[in-house]
C-alpha cells in the first residue's frame, strides 16, 4: 500500500476517496486517474493526454528560457511580489526572441508551456520561491499541470558563458568537468575507482532537488577528438571507456534506480557525440555544421559508447547535436555490423540516428530533447525549409520536445497541415508527462521550502568535498630537479611572487589580488609584490581562445600567444592573442632564474593548449581545470600530494593539427588524442613532449 503523500494546494482543492487525499487538479469534484497518485506514472500520463486539447499538447512540447522576476529591472513588469517576470519581448528584440516572448503568467496560462530553462543565478531560496510561484500559476489552469525547470550544470567552477556556465558559485563549487575527470582518473591510476564522480553527483542532486530544479541539461557524454572544439572544457575528456563509466555514475546518482520524488531527471548530450568537428568549428554557427568521420569505425569505437551507457542507466532524456553527418568528408561507418546511412540533416532531424541507433540498437526508453534553436538559428540541413516544416521533420524523426522556443504557432501549423499525426503528438506528451509524474511534480513535490533550500546548499560537508576534488584535480606535468613541492624547508628565508595572467588585463589584476590574498590566508609562503626580489615565482596562466557562438577568422588558436599574426580562411591576415603579458611573463621568469630561483607555472586547461611558448620557462608546470588557485597553492606547497592526471592529450605543435588546403587535418578529427599516432604521417607524433622528456598524453601526471 502506497503511503499518503503530503499534498499542498494553493488554488485548487483536495478531495477524499477511500480515506485518502488527492488533488482535484481539474476542479470537477471527482478523482480522475491522472490525479490518483496510486497509479503508475505512465497510466496517469496516458489519462491526462486523453483529457488535453491540442493547444495544451503543443505547449507541452516546447521548452523556453525564462527570466526570474529578480532579473527584471522594471518591477512594474513583475508579479507575485517581484518573483515572476511579466515583460513582453518583441520578436527579434534580442537574439533569443526568435518569436515574441510573453510574460510568465501568460506563457503558462495561455500558451500552455510547462517546460522552462533557468539561466539566472540567484540564491537557492529565491530559486525555490520562483519555481513555487510558477507552479501556483500552473495549478490554477484548467488541468492544473505543473511546470518543470531545467538548467545547464551549476556545480562546476569557471567563467560565465551563456548556455554552458550560466551559474557559478551558488551551489557547491567543484572544478570544471575536465578537473573532475583529472581527479577521478588519478584515483583510478592509484588503484581506486571513479567514486569521486558518484559523490559529486550525489551532493549536486540534493542541492538541485531542494531548490526545485528537477531537470538537468547535463552532462556532456561527448568524446573530445578535435582539439580545437570550443566545448572541450565542458566534457570529461577523450577516453570513451572512462566517460561511459562517468555518465553511468552521474545518471545513477542524480536519478536513482528509477525516477522518483527526489530525483533530478538527466538530459545526456549531445548524441551521437559532438567531438568529431570539422577542424574545431562549432555548430552554433554555420562554419561548424558538419560532423566528420574520416576514420573507419570511429563513430562506433570512440563516440557512441558513452551514449550506450546513458541508455543502459536509463537517462530520462537525450539531446541530439545540431550538426550534420558529412557524407563527403566521412568514410562508411557501421554500427553492430550494419552500415549507417548518412542523411545530411542535423541529428535532431535524423530519423535513422534517433530511431534505429538510439532507440533500436541502444535501447533508449526516454524522450528526445532538441538542442536550443533548431527551428530558427541552427536548423542545419533544413535551412531552406519553413519553421513549420522543421518542426515536422524533427518531431517525425523522433524529437519529443523542441528547445528554446515558444513558437506554438508554427508547431500548430505543421499539425494543421497534416504533417505530424496526433498519434505522434500524443506519444511525445505521454513521454514528457511520465517524467513529470515520476518526479512527484503533480503530488508532494509541486512546492519547495525556500529555507530548506538555503540550509541544504550551505551544507559544510558539500563544500568540503568540492574543495577536496579541486586539490585532487591538480596535475603535475613537469617537475625539473624536484622544484616542487615548495616546502617551508626549501623556502626558509626566501620570498615568493604570485601573479595571474589572463587574456583580459582587468581580470588578470583581480585574479592576482585574490590569489595573493588566498596565499596569505594559507600562510605557506613569505610573499613579495616585487618579482625582482623573489626567489620563487608562482604564475597562473588563464589563456582563452575563440567563442563558441562565433567562428574565428581562421582556425581556433591553441598556442599560448600574444599579437600573433594568423591567416584567415579568406586569405587575409589578423592578430590573435590567447594570453596577455607574455613579455612580462618572460621578464619574471628570467629575473627569478637569474638569482637561481624556481618558476612554477600553472596552465588552466579548458582547451588542449600547445605549450611550447611557455613550458621551457617553467621549472615546474602544472595543469588546473578551472581549479581554485588556493587548492593549487596547497599542492605546490606540499600540503596535498598531487594525484591528478591529464584527461586529454595536449598536441605537440601546430604542425600536428595543421589543415591542408583541401580542408583535411593532418591528425584525424574523429580520433581521440591518445590514439592519433596510429594515423599520423610518418615521423610525426601527436602528443607534446617537454624539455624533461615527459609526454603530455592522456593519463600523464607526476607524483611527489
Amino acid at each position: 500500500m502506497q503511503k499518503q503523500p503530503d499534498l499542498q494546494v494553493r488554488t485548487k482543492k483536495l478531495i477524499e476517496q477511500d480515506g485518502l487525499k488527492f488533488k482535484d487538479l481539474n476542479n470537477n469534484g471527482k478523482l480522475d486517474p491522472y490525479e490518483d497518485w496510486r497509479l503508475s506514472p505512465e497510466e496517469r500520463a496516458k489519462n491526462l493526454v486523453s483529457l488535453m486539447n491540442i493547444d495544451e499538447k503543443i505547449g507541452m512540447m516546447l521548452i523556453n528560457s525564462r527570466k526570474m522576476g529578480l532579473a527584471q529591472e522594471d518591477k512594474s513588469k513583475t508579479s507575485h511580489e517581484g518573483v515572476l517576470d511579466e515583460s513582453i519581448i518583441e520578436k527579434g528584440e534580442t537574439i533569443f526572441a526568435t518569436s515574441k516572448v510573453y510574460g510568465t503568467t501568460h506563457t503558462i496560462a495561455n500558451r500552455h508551456l510547462r517546460h522552462f530553462i533557468l539561466r539566472d543565478n540567484f540564491t537557492p531560496a529565491e530559486m525555490a520561491e520562483w519555481v513555487n510561484a510558477m507552479n501556483e500559476v500552473a495549478e490554477g489552469t484548467r488541468l492544473g499541470i505543473p511546470v518543470i525547470i531545467a538548467s545547464n550544470s551549476r556545480n562546476e567552477n569557471g567563467e560565465a558563458v551563456f548556455g554552458m556556465n550560466d551559474a557559478i558559485g551558488i551551489f557547491s563549487t567543484w572544478p570544471g568537468t575536465l578537473g573532475l575527470a583529472a581527479a577521478a582518473k588519478g584515483d583510478i591510476q592509484n588503484g581506486g575507482d571513479a567514486s569521486l564522480i558518484s559523490e559529486f553527483a550525489s551532493i549536486a542532486r540534493k542541492e538541485w532537488n531542494a531548490t526545485g530544479l528537477r531537470k538537468g541539461y547535463m552532462y556532456m557524454a561527448d568524446v573530445v577528438t578535435d582539439p580545437r572544439w570550443q566545448r572541450t572544457y565542458g566534457t570529461f575528456g577523450e577516453d570513451p571507456e572512462f566517460i561511459a563509466d562517468v555518465i553511468g555514475r552521474i545518471i545513477d546518482e542524480f536519478q536513482g534506480e528509477t525516477l522518483g520524488k527526489d530525483s533530478i531527471a538527466m538530459t545526456t548530450k549531445h548524441f551521437p557525440g559532438g567531438g568529431a568537428r570539422e577542424n574545431g568549428f562549432d555548430p552554433h554557427y554555420e562554419e561548424g555544421k558538419w560532423n566528420l568521420y574520416p576514420t573507419p569505425g570511429s563513430l562506433e569505437k570512440y563516440h557512441l559508447p558513452p551514449f550506450r551507457a546513458a541508455a543502459e542507466h536509463g537517462t530520462s532524456s537525450i539531446m541530439p547535436y545540431y550538426s550534420i553527418p558529412s557524407i563527403k568528408k566521412s568514410v562508411v561507418q557501421e554500427f553492430e555490423g550494419e552500415e549507417i546511412p548518412f542523411e545530411e540533416v542535423g541529428f535532431t532531424f535524423n530519423h535513422y540516428f534517433i530511431n534505429h541507433i538510439l532507440r533500436g540498437k541502444l535501447g533508449f526508453k526516454g524522450y528526445v530533447n532538441s538542442d536550443s534553436g533548431i527551428v530558427n538559428n541552427m536548423s542545419w540541413g533544413m535551412e531552406k525549409s519553413s519553421e513549420a516544416e522543421r518542426f515536422a521533420k524533427a518531431i517525425n524523426a523522433g524529437t519529443d520536445i523542441v528547445a528554446d522556443t515558444n513558437d506554438i504557432e508554427n508547431l500548430k501549423l505543421a499539425i494543421s497541415k497534416g504533417w505530424i499525426s496526433e498519434k505522434r503528438i500524443d506519444e511525445s506528451n505521454v513521454r514528457l508527462l511520465t517524467e513529470m509524474f515520476a518526479l512527484g511534480l503533480f503530488d508532494e513535490r509541486t512546492y519547495n521550502d525556500p529555507e530548506k533550500a538555503t540550509e541544504i546548499v550551505s551544507t559544510k560537508s558539500h563544500w568540503e568535498s568540492a574543495y577536496e576534488a579541486h586539490k585532487k584535480s591538480v596535475t603535475v606535468l613537469k617537475n625539473s630537479n624536484e622544484a616542487l613541492p615548495l616546502t617551508a624547508d626549501k623556502l626558509a628565508g626566501k620570498m615568493v611572487y604570485i601573479e595571474v595572467f589572463h587574456k583580459e588585463q582587468e581580470r588578470a589584476a583581480s585574479y592576482t589580488e585574490k590569489a595573493r590574498n588566498e596565499a596569505k590566508e594559507l600562510g605557506l609562503f613569505t610573499l613579495t609584490d616585487h618579482y625582482e626580489e623573489a626567489d620563487a615565482a608562482i604564475l597562473f596562466l588563464h589563456p582563452k581562445s575563440g567563442s563558441y557562438f562565433n567562428a574565428t577568422p581562421g582556425l581556433l588558436e591553441l598556442e599560448i600567444c600574444e599579437d600573433k599574426v594568423n591567416s584567415a580562411i579568406d586569405g587575409s591576415l589578423y592578430q590573435e592573442t590567447t594570453l596577455s603579458g607574455l613579455d612580462h611573463l618572460k621578464e619574471i621568469a628570467d629575473s627569478v632564474h637569474s638569482r637561481g630561483g624556481k618558476v612554477v607555472m600553472s596552465v588552466n586547461i579548458i582547451l588542449p593548449w600547445i605549450l611550447g611558448n611557455v613550458e621551457p620557462m617553467a621549472d615546474a608546470l602544472i595543469a588546473g581545470y578551472d581549479t581554485f588557485h588556493k587548492a593549487q597553492l596547497e599542492v605546490i606547497a606540499g600540503n596535498h600530494k598531487p594525484t591528478g592526471v591529464l584527461p586529454i592529450t595536449l598536441p605537440a605543435s601546430e604542425e600536428v593539427i595543421a589543415v591542408y588546403q583541401n580542408g583535411d587535418c593532418v591528425s584525424p578529427n574523429d580520433v581521440p588524442g591518445y590514439d592519433k599516432d596510429k594515423y599520423m604521417p610518418a615521423g610525426m607524433s601527436y602528443a607534446y613532449e617537454d624539455s624533461d622528456g615527459n609526454v603530455y598524453r592522456l593519463g600523464h601526471g607526476l607524483k611527489y
